[in-house]
């Protein structure tokens, strides 16, 4: 980005992200979450607020509540309170949303994060962790609310031109989780949302997959001239669909506030909307007010009330976090920091990696090709780890192949793609494609001494001190063997030979 909005001012920036709890059914109704059905095809009269229903409150989703909770350090509040926000939309069948305003379930947390010192982007499925630096942000209050229907504009879903809505999702249970305004950057905003939905998913509150629409985020944005304590007028951008673009739209707004400041005018607080397509933000209305939506508490739902017993059943009962995890990898495993942080940077990444050592790998192997090269691979074909058809046995297969010999590194890494595109077993598709190490030792002598006879001078050039052409040599004799010969065995005899 342009670093001389930056120069000048002060960024501050707070995320609110919006959640779906992991749970079978709806927060105040028995009605089904599932994604991919048809268009209001799960939907209960208590959603759509028909006269005389009265919501009942999913048990579950509180546990969930008080799981994020623990896991961010915060405040389980023993007493929390559903209110009514109104506002008019269409998705919204009863003209209010049943939501927590003045009393949430959590409040007062934090996590950490860690944002690379490093101009390079983190990768698809793992965070970057050389050269980082650690911050902690705080987390003002996690609520619970249930979730609107969605407006389909799309003539090629709806099936004509006309606005359809499809009211599946009206009612899933939502934890809004607000952030302190400690961001600084859109790389820290990036970061903070990584680490995030990393919490979501170790602890299992949210399978946060952003293409259904289970984490969905809006930014506050807002400069101050630096070395000002007084906060700027802030803007919010709504409903960013990837960390990319949350990175790209909070980079274009603070371009958008500067130059409006540079030219003596005032930020008016609005909610905004980016676009890709132009890498710009815009205006979609004047921003509400919490006195807009007429907060008042919810007559039909009683407060609710959360005992010590319920919190210290749920902490008892929490999975493993990401820095239990890192911590038990280094003294289990034997892994290095660096490597351990790697593979708990996701929980997909860190379950794969137990289940390869299980199948047989060596713990420093299965991590190293997992961080080198099956990151590598996954990213260059777009693919998260879970969209994949490799395996942990899979992985564990084709590096007890190279230990053993009968497949060079560089062969196992051509075979790497087709495992991760297609599947199968390494060593039938070793066999199939004709990879497997040349083991014949009279044919790599063979193959070495035609090689040392048509390199005469190189080889007096190794005699005489200069070892710069055993390199040369050795590539001579991997592409004679077709790169099936062991590296390490073809030094061997090239310096046995030329020496010997």
């Amino acid at each position: 980005m342009n670093r001389q909005p930056l120069a000048r001012y002060e960024v501050v920036i707070g995320l609110e992200v919006h959640t779906h709890l992991k749970t079978e059914s709806k927060l105040f109704s028995p009605a089904p979450i599932r994604y991919g059905d048809k268009p209001n095809h799960n939907v209960h009269p208590i959603d759509l607020g028909m006269p005389g229903v009265l919501p009942v409150l999913n048990r579950e989703v509180v546990d969930l509540a008080i799981r994020l909770g623990l896991a961010t350090h915060a405040v389980v509040n023993k007493r929390s309170v559903f209110s009514r926000k109104n506002y008019f939309y269409p998705d919204l069948p009863k003209g209010y949303q049943i939501s927590q305003y003045e009393e949430p379930v959590v409040s007062d947390g934090w996590i950490e994060i860690e944002q690379s010192t490093s101009a390079k982007a983190p990768a698809k499925n793992a965070a970057s962790v050389a050269d980082t630096v650690s911050k902690r942000i705080g987390i003002t209050r996690a609520h619970l609310e249930e979730d609107a229907g969605k407006s389909i504009h799309d003539a090629a879903v709806a099936g004509s031109d006309d606005t359809h809505v499809d009211f599946n999702r009206a009612g899933v249970p939502l934890l809004e989780i607000v952030s302190e305004p400690d961001l600084r950057s859109p790389a820290e905003a990036g970061a903070y949302l990584r680490s995030l939905r990393s919490i979501l998913r170790y602890i299992e509150v949210s399978d946060a997959e952003m293409e259904k629409g289970q984490f969905r985020c809006d930014a506050n944005v807002s400069l101050r001239p630096r070395g000002s304590e007084q906060l700027g007028t802030r803007t919010e951008l709504k409903n960013i669909n990837s960390f990319a673009n949350v990175e790209a739209a909070i980079t274009a707004e603070i371009a958008r506030q500067a130059a409006i400041l540079d030219d003596g005018g005032e930020i008016v607080q609005a909610t905004m909307a980016y676009d890709p397509e132009t890498g710009r933000t815009r205006v979609l209305r004047l921003k509400e007010n919490a006195d807009d939506y007429r907060y008042f508490d919810d007559p039909d739902l009683i407060p609710l009330i959360i005992g010590d017993e319920q919190i210290e059943q749920v902490r008892a009962a929490m999975p493993e976090l990401p820095e239990q995890k890192r911590e038990r990898f280094q003294s289990e495993y034997g892994l290095s920091d660096y490597d351990a942080r790697i593979l708990i940077s996701n929980r997909a990444l860190a379950d794969f990696f137990e289940q390869a050592t299980r199948a047989g790998g060596s713990p420093k192997s299965v991590a190293n090709w997992m961080s080198r090269d099956l990151l590598r691979e996954l990213n260059e074909c777009d693919l998260e780890l879970e969209q994949a058809a490799i395996t942990p046995a899979a992985l564990a297969s084709l590096i007890e192949l190279v230990a053993e010999g009968r497949l060079t590194a560089k062969s196992a890494r051509d075979l790497l793609p087709d495992l991760v595109r297609e599947g199968g077993e390494p060593e039938a598709l070793m066999q199939r494609r004709g990879l497997e190490a040349v083991s014949d030792s009279g044919l790599i002598d063979g193959v070495v001494g035609e090689v040392l006879a048509a390199n005469a001078a190189l080889v007096e050039s190794i005699r005489d001190g200069d070892d710069k052409p055993l390199n040369f040599l050795m590539g001579q004799v991997m592409k004679a063997t077709q790169g099936k010969a062991n590296p390490g065995e073809v030094r061997r005899k090239l310096i046995e030979k030329i020496r010997g």
